[in-house]
């Protein structure tokens, strides 16, 4: 898709029913991100989510799923330790939970723990600029890669992921004039969220995308819909009848 210069389209997705209705829309890639943690969980931030959690909203996702390709997160303290580990949480993810690659944060630093898990046979998605489960590091979800320094280390980091052999990377919160020449410099995808037009593909959280999650909406998310709304309003409709005697109707009840 790249090289016919063909956007990618991804969206994050954690359960069966979400996953049909995405895939039935021919949707590019599923993500099983580890922002399950603060869109599902009620989690303050992606750092408590487990390998088990993991596995079971992939799984979920792939009972769902019906084409789209299909990418787990590796979550955090899951492949940092030693390249053993990553190859252990990233073949579960895999083989139970149904994914087709796996996700992890970070550049140069992990590269021996994205050598072992491709070793494994297993391909993988890189991640760089604002990484969520980065955020004590960074003192909160802010942009990255302001200045001429790190622009540089996110470049290197990223032309080391794609030579180690990585399929494609994400790149967060990030100037668009820096995703732009990442874009150009790599022959593997650069998928933005927070990184601008020029990226290789976009992705967004669900329920962000979808107007449902209200606690914080981060300024690179446009909403597609408001189904907070509507799911408020529907409750409340349900509820009223409810107390009221209206439902269940004659229509809704069997003779």
């Amino acid at each position: 898709m790249k090289k016919a210069k063909q956007k990618i389209a991804v969206l994050t997705c954690y359960d069966y029913v979400t996953a049909k209705l995405l895939s039935s829309q021919d949707i590019d890639i599923l993500l099983v991100g580890d922002s399950v943690g603060t869109v599902k969980l009620g989690f303050e931030s992606t750092i408590p989510v487990t390998v088990d959690n993991m596995v079971y909203h992939t799984k979920a996702v792939k009972r769902g799923n019906s084409g789209a390709f299909l990418i787990a997160d590796m979550p955090f303290a899951s492949y940092e330790l030693n390249a053993e580990e990553a190859v252990k949480n990233a073949s579960k993810l895999i083989k139970e939970g149904g994914a087709e690659a796996v996700k992890l944060e970070g550049g140069i630093e992990i590269l021996d723990k994205v050598s072992a898990i491709l070793a494994a046979k297993i391909p993988v998605v890189g991640h760089l600029g604002l990484t969520p489960q980065g955020v004590n590091k960074f003192g909160g979800y802010k942009v990255q890669a302001k200045d001429k320094t790190a622009q540089k280390k996110l470049l290197k980091d990223a032309k080391a992921l794609q030579k180690a052999g990585v399929s494609m990377i994400v790149l967060e919160a990030v100037p668009e004039a820096l995703a732009k020449q990442a874009a150009k410099a790599l022959n593997i995808p650069i998928i933005g969220i927070g990184a601008g037009k020029y990226c290789d593909g976009q992705v967004l959280v669900i329920d962000d995308m979808l107007g449902m999650f209200e606690d914080f909406t981060p300024k690179f998310v446009k909403k597609y819909a408001d189904l907070a709304a509507i799911i408020k309003d529907a409750a409340k409709d349900y509820i009223k009848e409810v107390k009221s005697g209206k439902f269940p109707a004659e229509e809704n009840t069997y003779k």
